[in-house]
């Protein structure tokens, strides 16, 4: 990924309302919810959902399509891996690790 659009990816979800959507959408995978039921489960009144929805795509960690006469919004993995890894490519002086590999050792106080 590029740095801009690693930051309009951070940008996009750095708002309590579209990181709550993004995260429900990655937990629902490729199949991805309709609007309506997006604003349902979190309580977004649909004005507000169709303004964070659009911040999503135009970050590109969303996507839409139709079905019938409803939008299905489902998150961009490629793009979400891609921002994970941009941002975790020079984690542990360059040696490939996991997230529980990451851990830094606690120190006592």
């Amino acid at each position: 990924m590029e740095t801009k659009e690693v930051l309009a990816a951070l940008a996009a979800i750095a708002q309590e309302s579209r990181l709550a959507i993004f995260r429900l959408l990655v937990q629902l995978g490729p199949d991805g919810m309709a609007a309506t039921k997006i604003a349902e489960q979190l309580d977004i009144a649909p004005s507000s959902l169709s303004f964070h929805l659009k911040e999503l795509v135009h970050a590109k960690l969303i996507t839409s399509r139709s079905e019938g006469r409803f939008v299905i919004y489902a998150a961009d993995t490629m793009v979400m891996n891609g921002l994970i890894g941009y941002l975790t490519e020079n984690c542990c002086g360059g040696i490939p690790c996991g997230p529980a590999g990451c851990d830094t050792p606690s120190t006592s106080t």
